[in-house]
């Protein structure tokens, strides 16, 4: 798979359907949005300035909007067009909200990314329950919330994809990690569930497994020998992710991938 965009696989995705999107000569068609829910500094802004690039009109999302700014800033000058959500993804009632006011007052959601993500290690022997509960909320609940909202739109339109950013966790589970591999697993679930669902509508689910450490912040103060690994391309470039992401949305819909797993060529598997 090339990671480099093409102008007709970008004009393909981007072309409506003659069958779905028939309109009158000269009429306006509303901007495409890419929603990218979890929007935090590395792969979820790597993902948001990608589609911003491309064309997409980006709603970029987190609990604290003002940690957006900075994206935000940057997709502007970069001469794309973004805007900064705050939104807690666990409350329900903020979804719907937020989902209806983007395609009132900004567009078609035409690709939603699901990329929240949130950790927690605990013996099983110590596990608080509330924490497990949590975690499930955090990382499947809230997105059966937002591609539910975004399907509601997607299918009376006949378009769409959908991407679910998974782990190693979504696969096996590993000592002390019930409840984040309880949370993937059941995230991984949801996306094959909404593939088979709403493919017969035209809409595209994707789940990509990213078996690797991620180049952040978190991985170079708190794993710095790990960290080391990227001069010799140990570690994933958040930029390559984003790429992988772009490419799944251009897909033809008689080639759709479903799942892929990114991992650096020194990673064990």
């Amino acid at each position: 798979m090339t990671t480099s965009s093409s102008p007709d696989r970008a004009a393909t995705a981007a072309a409506p359907s003659p069958t779905n999107h028939a309109t009158e000569p000269g009429a306006s068609q509303p901007p495409r949005v890419a929603l990218v829910v979890g929007a935090g500094d590395a792969t979820g802004a790597a993902v948001a300035r990608r589609f911003a690039r491309e064309g997409l009109t980006v709603c970029a999302v987190r609990r604290d909007a003002s940690r957006l700014n900075t994206l935000i800033d940057a997709i502007r000058a970069d001469g794309g067009t973004a805007h900064g959500h705050a939104l807690d993804v666990r409350d329900e009632h903020a979804v719907v909200e937020l989902v209806e006011r983007i395609e009132r007052d900004i567009g078609a959601i035409d690709a939603m990314v699901f990329n929240v993500g949130v950790n927690a290690r605990a013996s099983l022997l110590e596990q608080d329950a509330a924490q497990y509960a949590e975690l499930w909320r955090t990382g499947c609940f809230s997105a059966m919330l937002c591609s539910r909202e975004v399907a509601r739109r997607m299918v009376p339109r006949g378009r769409g994809c959908m991407i679910f950013t998974g782990a190693t966790a979504s696969l096996r589970g590993s000592s002390s990690f019930a409840a984040f591999a309880g949370a993937k697993h059941a995230l991984r679930a949801l996306a094959q569930s909404a593939a088979r669902e709403l493919a017969p509508h035209g809409v595209h689910v994707a789940h990509l497994v990213v078996d690797a450490a991620i180049d952040t912040a978190f991985i170079r103060e708190h794993y710095p020998q790990r960290y080391a690994l990227k001069a010799d391309a140990g570690i994933v470039d958040p930029a390559h992710i984003a790429d992988i992401y772009w490419n799944l949305y251009c897909q033809p819909r008689d080639a759709w991938t479903h799942e892929l797993d990114v991992r650096p060529w020194s990673e064990r598997w």
